[in-house]
């Protein structure tokens, strides 16, 4: 097999570069206000050095929301797959939040910029995007109903809600979660602890108001 040449290896390093620039400056800026001699300057380039790469900056947004929700998505798809056959409803849900949680604050500026711009990129970049989100949420829906069909869920509960609920409690992470609190399993079994259980205590279940 042929090696890249080093050209082509330069270029896909300064590829890289201008991407990483843009999702830390999309993520601290939003997408309005940044522009293409921003992300220029904090990749090392001149402005006009961008269009190689990318043609407009709805282009260049485009691939870095890409990036952000195929990270995410693939590395939970994996983290639930690899799991025993027989592995549990709880197991599995666990694994998810966990894994979710672990992308979107390791690679923060990735997933945090694609949580932050997604609802102000122009809309013919979002309805690019939006089927990887959509296929990332089937996935969501589909792992709580088998929780449902195996009697982990009860039988009545919105599970379109129920997804909405820990997928946007999750996303929120990235707001407010900062290095040296609980460790992010630690987080996930309590979160996946709050939903499958509640958070009333035994003796508060059946208590009638007062």
């Amino acid at each position: 097999m042929n090696e890249a040449s080093p050209v082509l290896r330069k270029s896909a390093a300064t590829r890289q570069r201008v991407l990483d620039a843009a999702a830390r400056i999309f993520r601290e800026r939003g997408y309005a206000a940044t522009t293409l001699g921003d992300i220029a300057e904090a990749a090392g380039l001149r402005t006009a050095s961008l269009y190689y790469h990318f043609e407009s900056k709805e282009e260049l947004v485009e691939e870095v929301l890409r990036i952000g929700t195929t990270l995410v998505s693939d590395a939970v798809r994996r983290a639930v797959e690899d799991l025993p056959a027989e592995a549990d409803f709880r197991t599995r849900l666990t694994v998810a939040i966990a894994t979710h949680l672990d992308a979107l604050l390791r690679l923060t500026d990735y997933t945090s910029a694609d949580i932050r711009i997604i609802g102000h990129v122009p809309p013919e970049v979002r309805a690019k995007v939006w089927p990887l989100r959509e296929a990332y949420g089937e996935f969501w829906q589909e792992l709580l109903r088998s929780g449902r069909a195996n009697g982990a869920i009860r039988a009545g509960a919105d599970l379109g809600l129920l997804r909405v609920l820990i997928l946007g409690t999750l996303n929120y992470a990235s707001e407010w979660y900062k290095p040296g609190l609980k460790p992010v399993g630690a987080i996930a079994a309590e979160a996946t602890a709050m939903v499958l259980d509640g958070i009333l205590a035994p003796s508060a279940m059946h208590r009638q108001p007062a």
